[in-house]
């Protein structure tokens, strides 16, 4: 398998990355850079929850509408967001429209707050999942026995749409995990 590909600007990059810019910037500057802070993870939980069934390409095109309409994701603001918000919401199409996701992020925020409020953080949560040795043997993979963890351990909690493989998504994004292919100018 090719895991690499030269772009027209000369740079080589991960061969699953296509040509549109938005995807070339995003792979170039933010994918596989360390994100840590609760309101930065509770956002990328949400934006990978979306992502589910879905291109992360159709999530970027859509982030700043995410963004706006769910108030920075800030966790107080989205924790209290009402039946007409979430009627509003579903009428948006600058977001993806599905009522469970959007219900699941309000409850997220909530269960984010409440953890927070017994000193805890979702940040040194899913950080403390974080792979102790690398890959010795370069492949993508779909999940990982952290993200299957990870997952089951958010799952208990209460929190919605962080299955395995969206958890091993949001993992490779924060830079838990380094998956830009050998020969690739980020790695």
């Amino acid at each position: 398998m090719t895991y690499t590909r030269k772009f027209d600007d000369g740079l080589t990059r991960c061969s699953w990355l296509n040509d549109d810019p938005l995807y070339v910037e995003y792979h170039d500057t933010e994918w596989g850079v360390e994100v840590r802070g609760d309101q930065a993870i509770f956002e990328r939980i949400t934006l990978e929850g979306f992502q589910a069934g879905l291109s992360w390409l159709t999530i970027l095109k859509r982030r700043e509408g995410f963004r706006e309409l769910f108030h920075g994701f800030d966790l107080q603001k989205v924790s209290k967001l009402q039946n007409a918000d979430i009627e509003r919401l579903m009428l948006d199409a600058r977001i993806i429209r599905n009522n469970a996701k959007i219900l699941s992020t309000i409850k997220n925020a909530n269960l984010i707050l409440e953890m927070q409020a017994n000193g805890e953080s979702i940040s040194e949560l899913v950080w403390g999942f974080k792979p102790i040795e690398s890959k010795v043997d370069f492949e993508w993979q779909a999940t990982s026995a952290e993200s299957i963890a990870l997952s089951k351990e958010l799952r208990r909690r209460g929190f919605g749409f962080v299955g395995p493989t969206t958890m091993y998504a949001m993992m490779q994004a924060i830079g838990m995990i380094q998956d830009h292919a050998p020969g690739c100018f980020r790695r």
